[in-house]
């Protein structure tokens, strides 16, 4: 065998023995992915084993029984449909116009550090933040409105860098063959790109959910922590703050309400009560999930035809 061909079949070797490598580690990594979600999920559904149920899920708090989660829970998504109608349409069209009509200049870049610098600030600073200006300043106290502004200021950067690179993943010739045809730049983006689009804007939406969902320390501050025992949902004045329809009321999420019976211990069932939020909280956040997912896929499909 010739060098030239004793090189190259070396060479051929050591990037097959790399890419076996590279590959077992992904796999390795994927895996223990998936094991660390199992574990959690499977603790907490072994945990919550004879506590959740119907009426644990549909029935208010109570001190001296097993309670129930109802107002939390309400809380919860109440909160996540408040951010997600400020958030998202936002976020989409800030992530258009940096995608698609902002120049790279010294604006643009001032722009994108600060939203890496507001996504990296702790999330106790927004709330104290969103305590300052909204429950201090413009006096509302604990609002839902409060702490779903706060929310938004902390997740909208977020929503906008995602959304940016969402846009940004469509190739450049589906725009050149828009273009071609004879659309304007704002029919290509909206006929072609947003719909091409829609599966990383689908991903950029539930990472923003899912902090919706699991934060507490941004609601501590600004929404209250104050356990809800009775909602009247027949009520759907938007003005009264007795209204579980208003955003003008003091809103306990579960993750809140999780962290408020831990602190505070006090209770026959803080246990039951905890693990059962727990798992209830981990449900909610993987229905979202699999509902957002398949959201998507029925609007690429309507909108892509494919």
């Amino acid at each position: 065998m010739t060098a030239p061909a004793r090189s190259l079949k070396e060479s051929t070797s050591r990037a097959v023995l790399v890419d076996r490598v590279a590959t077992s580690a992904l796999w390795l990594t994927g895996a223990f992915v998936l094991l660390l979600l199992g574990s959690i999920v499977l603790h907490f559904l072994l945990a919550a084993w004879g506590v959740v149920s119907p009426g644990f899920i549909l029935s208010d708090p109570s001190d001296e029984a097993l309670g129930g989660v109802l107002p939390v829970l309400w809380n919860s998504v109440y909160m996540l449909v408040l951010v997600m109608l400020i958030s998202v349409p936002v976020g989409i069209l800030g992530g258009i116009y940096m995608a698609e009509y902002a120049p790279q200049n010294a604006v643009t870049g001032a722009i994108r550090f600060a939203q890496e610098a507001i996504g990296s600030v702790p999330s106790i600073v927004v709330g104290l933040f969103g305590m300052i200006v909204f429950v201090n300043t413009f006096r509302w106290g604990f609002t839902a409105l409060g702490g779903a502004l706060a929310l938004t200021f902390f997740n909208l950067p977020l929503m906008t860098r995602l959304a940016e690179q969402a846009l940004r993943g469509v190739p450049a010739e589906e725009r050149s063959a828009s273009l071609a045809l004879g659309a304007s730049k704002w029919q290509t983006i909206r006929h072609v790109v947003l719909p091409l689009a829609i599966p990383g804007l689908i991903t950029a939406v539930i990472l923003t959910a899912g902090r919706v969902f699991g934060e507490a320390a941004v609601l501590l501050f600004t929404s209250g922590i104050g356990t809800p025992y009775h909602y009247d949902f027949a009520n759907l004045s938007l003005t009264d703050p007795a209204s579980p329809w208003s955003p003008f009321r003091p809103a306990t999420t579960l993750s809140v309400y999780i962290w408020k019976l831990n602190s505070e211990g006090l209770g026959a069932h803080v246990r039951e009560v905890v693990d059962g939020s727990a798992a209830v909280l981990i449900a909610l956040v993987f229905f979202f999930n699999l509902g957002a997912r398949g959201i998507g896929r029925l609007l690429t499909k309507r909108l892509t035809a494919s």
